[in-house]
């Protein structure tokens, strides 16, 4: 019986990880791209602010 159990544990790990990657990928999660623009807008901000910042030395 105790090999039973240490059987379902691994099997309810992939059932999870299985769960959680659907989950994960889904689509409409961030409202067609709005996040992922911010995003890539405020990285943009972010690069060009370090190329205009003096360097040090």
């Amino acid at each position: 019986m105790s090999v039973l159990v240490w059987l379902l544990i691994p099997v309810a790990g992939a059932l999870v990880a299985v769960v959680w990657s659907m989950w994960a990928t889904r689509r409409g999660t961030n409202a067609g791209g709005v996040a992922d623009a911010a995003g890539v807008r405020g990285y943009e901000a972010f690069r060009a602010a370090m190329e205009r910042a003096p360097a040090d030395g």
